[in-house]
């Protein structure tokens, strides 16, 4: 399939695991994709293994300066844009009695914060783009990466669970805003996934058993898994649907 033949496409967090998987995806499946983070040499190492569809820009996507410089070049790169992946986040753990605010206030800026300015920012150049045009196009989306902790709080991840729980409802507000220009704006919710923010914790196997008793399809999730799904949200084949939520978990809430 080439679903994003000849789209732009930018991925947060596009430097390792489901980011940098979504990155690989939407280009193999034809889109220019600009591999946004913080770590330029990560980002060039995903460049790398993609091609020359690949492109790289050093962001720190809480920061307003660094986000409207992402604009400026995709503008002045590209004709518009089409497909955006919010994808950054993290979160170290703590106990919510013993969080400091300087720590609560860290990952709300980087899950919360981050989705809200990129989404404003480049939602400006793609109604911009679709302004341009005789009709709105359907191909144009955003895709918000959440996380199962949004319906179910995490272990010693307070501020994470809250963050994502409002990206999720930040999507469905970006999604009324959006729709008249023709953007569709959904949210895609992983479980577990196999990524270098859980490596450490895969290497404990009663940690892993835990994950896998909890989980229907006993077992942890692949990054590609996420990037397929999101690759869904954000092609034409998802031309009916906005503001809404798909959650990837293998089977977590109903087991």
């Amino acid at each position: 399939m080439q679903r994003f033949q000849d789209l732009i496409a930018v991925v947060t967090g596009a430097g390792s695991g489901i980011g940098a998987a979504t990155a690989k995806r939407l280009a193999t499946e034809g889109a220019q994709v600009v591999l946004v983070g913080r770590t330029e040499a990560k980002l060039a190492s995903v460049a790398e293994e993609i091609g020359p569809q690949a492109h790289v820009f050093a962001a720190d996507v809480t920061r307003e300066t660094d986000v409207k410089g992402l604009a400026a070049y995709v503008e002045n790169t590209f004709d518009g844009l089409d497909v955006l992946i919010n994808n950054a986040g993290g979160a170290p753990k703590g106990s919510i009695r013993q969080m400091t605010l300087a720590e609560w206030d860290q990952v709300q800026e980087v899950n919360l914060r981050s989705v809200f300015l990129v989404s404003q920012v480049l939602g400006e150049v793609m109604i911009k783009s679709a302004e341009q045009e005789d009709s709105p196009s359907k191909r144009r989306a955003i895709v918000n990466v959440a996380s199962l902790s949004g319906y179910k709080p995490g272990v010693k991840i307070p501020h994470y669970s809250a963050a994502k729980a409002a990206v999720i409802n930040l999507t469905r507000t970006f999604a009324t805003e959006l729709a008249p220009y023709g953007i569709r704006v959904n949210s895609v919710s992983p479980g577990f996934v196999e990524t270098p923010l859980t490596a450490q914790g895969l290497q404990n196997d009663k940690f892993v058993q835990a994950i896998k008793r909890h989980t229907a399809l006993r077992r942890v999730g692949k990054p590609e898994e996420i990037a397929n799904v999101i690759a869904f949200a954000a092609s034409s084949e998802a031309s009916y649907m906005t503001g809404s939520d798909l959650l990837v978990d293998g089977g977590w809430l109903v087991s």
